[in-house]
Formats: structure tokens, sequence, C-alpha cells
């Protein structure tokens, strides 16, 4: 198993014995208990590893391959020899979160204690962060501490969307390495969309073969896609990292790449988006949808598909010209194009359901009357608390993903030109890290319906590897520790100091961030077209 170079030498953090040390350590996201003891642990360059049968060995070779790679710490796993790393079993299981772990450095060794694998890797992930900053010219010095940790949300996630700009299969593990590192367990993949489809459909070759020509800024882009075997590969390296794939097949609207591939099944669209929906009234779009989404669901262990079900609207106008659209608005007594809308809906999600598989929808479908224990729904639109208050009544687990401050292709600083903003709004790192749910004002028996948080990517303007740094980094932190971090925890002031040194992180991976301390890298340009946002006609 491969482990990217994401660890550099990073001066000492705080000295022991401070009190802002004893507040608030090196790790992100900030552990929810911290005890920092007095000495200090030397690491040698041969460590003895113990661990038990709920360690995953991918997590131990994991751990191992780092050491070596970075700190040329050579390690074994030798039942005759006294371990300076222990895996442990935590003895009082009841109640504790699958993800809690336990830290102890000592004198003489290290423990991570848990009652789970995840547990195990999150532990892993930040005893290498203590080791990147205790790093010294004389070897690894870590204080003698302990850790109690646990997520705050079990939801913790990031979506990527490639159908407007292709990335590629070692960006994508990239950033999987980054998000495991700051323990982020949920990847949101947006592969089909207006500009391209990009995932293999073996049974619907022109789906990329077609559809997977072009990209949001070119559309004579040659075909760009993930063949079934990059999918499988991707998905088996985000699962050795407790990382969850959930892919997303967008309809009935955002069809035009599948519509340019398969046009008998185009429900129409606008002059400025052509073929922009799925035919609703075809009975052959519902069993091309679904042998579609067959082949999906089986590359995807998760059993989670996301079906969108967003914006139809802007494309829907043509189903009023449409006789067979027209029919079936009388035969089931629909008013509405909403209706029809919401009966493709129910349809697809029953496909779903027979695959074994949970839908997963934005917040448009909040009302659609889905199975509420089978469909998660994310609640985007930061200017509709309403739709979210309807989710919730409704039953709905549901995940909060707001465009303020969670679309990360919103810019991060006033004078950034190439990115969205929302009026004079956008999203720098501090209104991400300070994002507090409690200024939605969910009532108390809706609580439990929150799954987490996520942040997305849309790449309109997004086209580059470059760019994709520049908008994600440091932004992914402090997503983190919004994510996992409970807010008595949380200190601005103190994660920009953490956060300071993680800067040295990304260079060492090559990463072209945004630094909001020294704006050491430029913000690179992208070609805008006058083509506008659905959303937000900026």
């Amino acid at each position: 198993m491969k482990l990217r170079n994401v660890f550099s030498f990073v001066p000492m953090l705080f000295i022991a014995g401070q009190s802002l040390f004893a507040q608030h350590i090196g790790i992100i996201p900030q552990p929810q208990q911290v005890t920092v003891l007095k000495d200090s642990l030397f690491i040698g360059k041969v460590m003895n590893l113990s661990t038990n049968s709920e360690v995953e060995m991918a997590t131990v070779q994991y751990l191992r391959h780092a050491l070596a790679d970075k700190y040329q710490i050579y390690s074994t796993i030798n039942k005759d020899k006294v371990a300076q790393i222990v895996f442990k079993q935590l003895k009082a299981a009841k109640g504790i979160h699958v993800e809690a772990y336990e830290l102890y450095i000592s004198d003489n060794k290290i423990t991570i204690v848990a009652n789970h694998p995840n547990g195990y890797f999150n532990g892993v992930n930040s005893l290498l962060q203590l080791m990147a900053f205790y790093e010294t010219p004389a070897g690894l010095k870590i204080p003698n501490l302990k850790i109690v940790d646990f997520p705050a949300y079990g939801w913790r996630g990031f979506m990527l969307d490639e159908s407007r700009h292709f990335f590629g299969k070692e960006k994508v593990k990239q950033l999987l390495d980054w998000m495991a590192f700051y323990k982020l367990n949920k990847f949101h993949w947006h592969l089909t969309d207006e500009p391209a489809w990009r995932i293999e459909i073996k049974q619907y070759p022109f789906l990329t073969l077609v559809g997977g020509v072009g990209s949001y800024t070119n559309p004579l882009t040659p075909a760009q896609y993930y063949k079934q075997e990059d999918i499988r590969e991707i998905v088996a390296y985000a699962a050795e990292r407790f990382i969850t794939v959930i892919p997303e097949i967008d309809m009935p609207g955002h069809a035009t790449a599948a519509n340019r591939a398969y046009p008998q099944f185009s429900g129409g669209g606008t002059k400025d988006h052509p073929d922009f929906t799925f035919h609703p009234a075809k009975e052959g779009t519902y069993e091309y949808l679904t042998n579609i989404l067959k082949e999906t669901n089986v590359l995807f262990p998760s059993n989670m598909l996301h079906l969108g079900g967003d914006e139809v609207s802007f494309g829907s106008e043509a189903w009023n010209a449409d006789t067979s659209i027209q029919k079936m608005k009388l035969t089931y007594n629909y008013k509405t194009n909403k209706e029809v809308e919401t009966h493709f809906m129910r349809r697809m999600a029953d496909s779903v359901y027979h695959m074994g598989a949970k839908l997963v929808v934005w917040d448009e479908m909040a009302d659609a009357g889905l199975p509420k224990d089978k469909t998660i729904q994310y609640w985007w639109r930061h200017d509709k608390i309403p739709q979210l208050e309807l989710a919730l009544k409704n039953g709905y687990a549901t995940v909060i993903c707001p465009r303020l401050p969670f679309y990360f292709d919103f810019v991060q600083d006033e004078k950034d030109r190439y990115g969205r903003k929302w009026g004079s709004a956008f999203n720098p790192l501090e209104s991400v890290y300070n994002y507090d749910m409690d200024q939605l004002k969910i009532k108390e028996q809706y609580t439990g319906q929150i799954l987490g948080v996520q942040a997305n990517l849309w790449t309109e303007r997004v086209a580059t590897a470059d760019k994709l740094d520049y908008m994600v980094f440091p932004r992914i932190a402090a997503l983190a520790e919004t994510a996992w971090t409970k807010n008595d925890r949380k200190n601005f002031g103190d994660f920009q100091q953490v956060l300071a040194k993680h800067m040295q992180l990304y260079k060492a991976d090559r990463i072209y961030y945004y630094d909001p301390f020294n704006k050491i890298h430029s913000e690179p340009k992208v070609e805008i077209f006058k083509k506008k946002y659905l959303d937000n006609p900026d």
C-alpha cells in the first residue's frame, strides 16, 4: 500500500509545560480531551509493534510505511520483543463510538487504544501528526500525554465534482490521503452532469466515449473518464483509509452529457441548457437508468447512490411541449412539472431500494414522499432554512452542506477574482472553522437526524490541479475541525497556530495551497465564460 509524502520536518509547535500547550496540541482536528504529562518519549530508529485481532493489517502497514518513508524508522512485529507501539483493545466498550480512540505516550512506549478498526486508524493519524510536529534535528521527541478522542459528527464529508473538470486517479488519491489525515470519512464523487460523463458503464459504452468528451471550459477536450478498474482501485484505496465513497449519478436534471450519448432518453432542456433532463414519460428511460445504477452500485460497497434531484426546473420547461409527458400528467392527474419530477424520483428510488442501497438526494427532494428510513437528504441552500426544517420534520437523516460556508468553489479571500461570491459574501477560512450548527436553531427532537457536515467543490472555475489545491487547502483542515471537534474545544487562534505548521506539510506534498498568513501563492487564473451558475446568476 502506497502512503504519500504528507509528512515533513516541522519545528516544535509548543514547549512542554506551557499552559497553552496543555490546552491545545498540534493535531487537526483538535482532540476532545488532552492531558500533557511530565517528560518526553524519544523515538529511536527501530520500533517493535504489538497488535491485536481488532486492528486491520492495512492500518498497521499504513503506519509502518509512514515511519519508514519519512523518518527512516524501521518496524517489526515480533511477539518475542518488547513493543514500543502497542495496539490495545478498550475494555469498557459499551456506548463507545466506533471511531473513538485513546492515545498514550509514556517514557517507554506508545499505546493506541480503541474498540473498533476505525478507532485504531484515527489514533494512528493523530500519532503521525504528533511525530510531524515534534521532529527535531536530534530525532523524534514527543511529550508524554494522554488523548481521549471521538468525533462530534459521524458524517464528515468532502465532495469533488469531476464532471465539469477531470483531475484523475492520482489527484483523487492525494485528496483521500488528506481526508484520512484529517479524519474525514465520506467522499462524495460527482461523476455526471452537463459537461461530461466520467464513469464507465459497460452496457452503455457511448456514455463515456461520447458523453465523456469535453469539460466546462472546453467542449472539445478528448474523452476523460474512470474505467471500472480505476473505480475499484480508488474505492479500495479509500477503504484502507476508512473512507466511504458515494457516487452521484445526477437525474432527472443535469443529464446533458448522458443525453449526447443516448438522445433517445432525453427529456429536453433550454437554449442555455440543452437536453438537460431525462425523459420522465418513457418506460425505456427507467430501464436504462436502472441498468446504469446496477453497474454503479456493484462498484461502490457503500450501498449509497446519490441521484441528485436538484435544479430540474431549469430544464423541465421542455416537458410542457412534449405530448407524451402531457399525457402522463393526465393519466396521473398531475398539474405541475414538479409532480412529474417527484414521480420520476420515486420510481428511480424504488430501483435503488431494490438493490439494497440507500438513496441520497439534494434538499429539493425533501417533500417528495421518499421513505425516510432509506433516504438521506443534503441541505445545501443556505438561503432556504425552511427546506432544512422540512427535511427534518419529514423524518430524514440530513447532511449539512450549505453554500455559505461549505461550498469551496466560493473564493476565500476578498481579493480573489476566479470563484464565486453570494452578493458580497464568500467563504474565508474563519467562516468554515466557526460554523456553528446552533445558528440553525434546530429543534431538539430533530438534532439526532443531523448526520454531520460536508464541503462541496464544484469545478466550473476549477480547471487545473493548482486551482483545486488553492480552493481546498487549507479550508479542508477547518472543515475537519468543525466536523470532529466539539465547540468548547475549538479556538480559531489556536487553530491558526497549528495550521501555520501544516503549511509545511502541504509544501512537502507539492500542494499549491492558499496561505492566509503570507500569501505566498498567487490565485491561479481560469478562463471564465459567460455561463452563469444555475442557482446564483453572478
